[in-house]
């Protein structure tokens, strides 16, 4: 699942082999009392390529575990200020659920911006705010039927699963950020004997249940509710642990406690794979003894849509601020957009370590 998934990929290194030159992570605001400066809110989403559809409203969406998770977290850019000065003019049982989630220490600061006088225009510029640091979890909790329709035809590059192959074949795998189960039916149709689909999204959970329905092994993925820092499965569980364009080094979406998790489920020997691995994350990956593997390309890859009218819908949201990509369609009048057009990298790297149990167990490469 992730998240900025798909839209905030950054472009990646070009060379074959190597990780390349390191890079720093992004730096994000806390839910903390803070003050701030005007006119330097919400730097950390200057310029989003999408076109934020959702009302402050769509935040009931959400149950409370995850409510509390985002509210706690850095990596949503959000501030106790914004989410306060947002909710100015909200219903009520929003106001009252909201309240109920923040951190319990930050009640009091939270209840007194709740009570702040504000001008429409600073109501409206914090929801702004709020709803964009939230995008892609109001996209996957509220429209998930929408990000499938973005997703589906970003095909990984062939050569990814044709390498990692050896290690699905014939074993037990899971697919933590597993989304509508692009990676999870990729790995059966590789031979895994079973495969963990992990996704903490509701609604795409029941995408991925539908798709699981209609296949004719289907007994073979088994979909369940959890997230990378509470992966629902026992110790040494599975062979092989993957995530596809979800796992990244911020807490809510792997990080430390997220990898903690996956080494905790998956057997000594086994690896843990991130397929298309976001660019800032790289120097985290390094730390922590990933190895970097990007494919080389015969031709520019691009994302299928399933229909000229689908891309479109999808360039008018996803891509709004970004004018090639409607330009591109609308030229071609064809339900293809090359990823240089898009702006990033496209989905043709991975980065994988090797898991040792035992604390003086020397690392060996074996792909």
């Amino acid at each position: 699942m992730s998240v900025d998934r798909v839209i905030l990929m950054s472009n990646m290194p070009s060379n074959d082999t190597q990780m390349g030159t390191t890079i720093p992570e992004h730096g994000a605001s806390r839910l903390v009392p803070a003050e701030k400066e005007e006119g330097s809110a919400n730097s950390a989403h200057s310029g989003p390529l999408f076109e934020n559809p959702f009302s402050i409203e769509d935040l009931q969406v959400f149950d409370d575990a995850t409510m509390q998770r985002m509210l706690s977290s850095s990596g949503f850019g959000l501030t106790l200020e914004d989410l306060a000065w947002s909710l100015h003019g909200a219903s009520k049982p929003l106001v009252r659920r909201v309240r109920h989630n923040v951190p319990s220490r930050q009640r009091t600061h939270f209840q007194q911006e709740l009570k702040r006088a504000m001008r429409p225009g600073e109501v409206k510029a914090a929801r702004q705010r709020v709803l964009d640091g939230l995008f892609w979890e109001l996209t996957y909790w509220k429209t998930p039927n929408l990000y499938e329709e973005l997703t589906e035809g970003e095909q990984l590059h062939p050569g990814i699963f044709q390498r990692l192959a050896p290690d699905i074949r014939g074993r037990i795998v899971l697919d933590v950020g597993a989304g509508s189960g692009r990676a999870s039916f990729e790995c059966l149709r590789k031979g895994a004997k079973l495969v963990y689909a992990v996704e903490p999204s509701p609604g795409l959970l029941h995408i991925l249940e539908q798709k699981i329905g209609n296949q004719p092994a289907s007994g073979c993925i088994v979909p369940y509710q959890g997230r990378f820092d509470h992966i629902p499965l026992g110790d040494d569980s599975v062979d092989l642990s993957l995530s596809c364009s979800a796992f990244t080094a911020e807490p809510e979406q792997g990080g430390e406690p997220g990898l903690a998790e996956l080494k905790r489920v998956t057997k000594a020997g086994g690896k843990i794979v991130c397929i298309w691995p976001r660019r800032e994350d790289h120097s985290w990956l390094v730390a922590h003894g990933f190895h970097y593997v990007s494919l080389p390309l015969r031709q520019e890859m691009s994302v299928h849509f399933r229909s000229l009218q689908s891309a479109i819908r999808c360039a008018r949201l996803f891509y709004a601020h970004n004018k090639a990509v409607l330009r591109h369609l609308l030229k071609k009048r064809k339900p293809e957009v090359p990823f240089s057009v898009l702006g990033f990298n496209p989905p043709r790297d991975y980065c994988w370590i090797t898991v040792s149990k035992g604390q003086n167990s020397r690392f060996v490469p074996d792909l």
